[in-house]
């Protein structure tokens, strides 16, 4: 694992309070908790002062009972908001946050998005106004810059799998483009020059990572891509199986597939044990997934360490919870490439 740096600190303004949203509005404490708490009673001219007030000093209100606080303010409690905690690369991810949340006593609140990424913000504020000493967050939509206003406040926020955008705080990733390019060679090493990729969305980090170790692979070798070799916004199951077999109908089709993300390859799978070319055509994936080792052939995958990843995460998050201030950091932690038989079949 290396360590990378980029810059810019933390900073702690307190966060708004309910008295300073009566302030700014002009109205009384209890207006402001009628308002807040959705009772009626208050008159819309005074509840759209409020309503103002709260969004102007970005105000959240506190919606865990005080009954749960330490006496240091904290609850006890992180946040994981990852793309779909079913998916065994987040599952796994998840597990390494609570090896080490465990440890310190601490409970893991977990939430998946399921690629909504106009949800991210919006869930990523319930978070907060739960109260949770910290979270971590896979990033999904295209933009984080709404987290400089949580940060501003000193609450701390570490990203795993992905790069934020729009503000720098901590995180921790795979190492996407070399690993692709390794998977890649691999084929090549076994005489394939015509290779096809299966990209998930390309608004996803990962996957523009993913796809630029596929094209630098084969820009090495010397091997030419032909666009029809490449299908993006690959991004279930379903969609994989329908490329795959398009793909085959293809005059010069791929004699071997780099599938960028574990459902990706088990539509891949599907695809060619469907047409019964499960031993002519060469599949290597990106994330390992159950029963991959005992498939007819074994699918060979790029096995990212995602258990570990969770692990520093919630390391470097508790880190910023006990108040270190250092520049963010990125950690890189390496992935391994496993051959069980399907990237091993040489071109027909």
């Amino acid at each position: 694992m290396t360590t990378l740096s980029s810059a810019s600190g933390r900073e702690g303004a307190p966060r708004a309070t309910m008295r300073d949203v009566a302030a700014l509005a002009e109205v009384s404490l209890k207006t402001v908790s009628r308002v807040v708490n959705g009772e009626p009673g208050v008159r819309p001219e005074l509840a759209s002062r409020v309503t103002r007030a709260a969004e102007e000093l970005h105000y959240r209100p506190n919606l865990t009972a005080s009954s749960l606080r330490r006496a240091d303010g904290r609850t006890a409690t992180i946040g994981l908001l990852v793309d779909d905690v079913a998916n065994p690369f987040f599952a796994d991810i998840h597990r390494g946050v609570e090896d080490v949340a465990r440890e310190r006593g601490v409970a893991v609140m977990a939430a998946s998005l399921d690629r909504r990424h106009d949800l991210e913000a919006e869930i990523v504020g319930r978070f907060a106004s739960r109260r949770v000493d910290g979270l971590l967050l896979v990033p999904t939509a295209t933009d984080q810059s709404y987290l400089a206003t949580e940060r501003r406040s000193g609450w701390p926020v570490v990203c795993v799998d992905r790069l934020p955008v729009g503000v720098e705080i901590d995180a921790v990733l795979s190492d996407n483009r070399e690993a692709s390019e390794r998977a890649v060679r691999h084929l090549i090493s076994f005489g394939h020059r015509r290779i096809g990729m299966l990209c998930d969305e390309t608004t996803l980090m990962t996957a523009r990572e993913r796809l630029a170790g596929y094209r630098e692979a084969m820009n090495q070798a010397g091997l030419d891509v032909d666009p029809s070799w490449i299908r993006v916004d690959v991004d279930s199951l379903d969609r994989s199986d329908a490329a795959v077999r398009d793909m085959m109908r293809t005059p010069d089709a791929p004699t071997a597939i780099f599938a960028a993300q574990n459902y990706v390859t088990m539509g891949a799978c599907r695809a060619l044990h469907h047409a019964g070319r499960e031993h002519e055509i060469a599949l290597v994936g990106f994330d390992d997934f159950p029963m991959a080792d005992v498939l007819d052939p074994g699918v060979s995958v790029v096995v990212q360490d995602a258990r570990r990843m969770g692990n520093i995460a919630a390391e470097a998050l508790f880190d910023r919870m006990d108040g270190m201030t250092s520049e963010p950091m990125t950690h890189i932690v390496g992935s391994t490439l496993t051959p069980r038989g399907s990237g091993e079949i040489p071109p027909a």
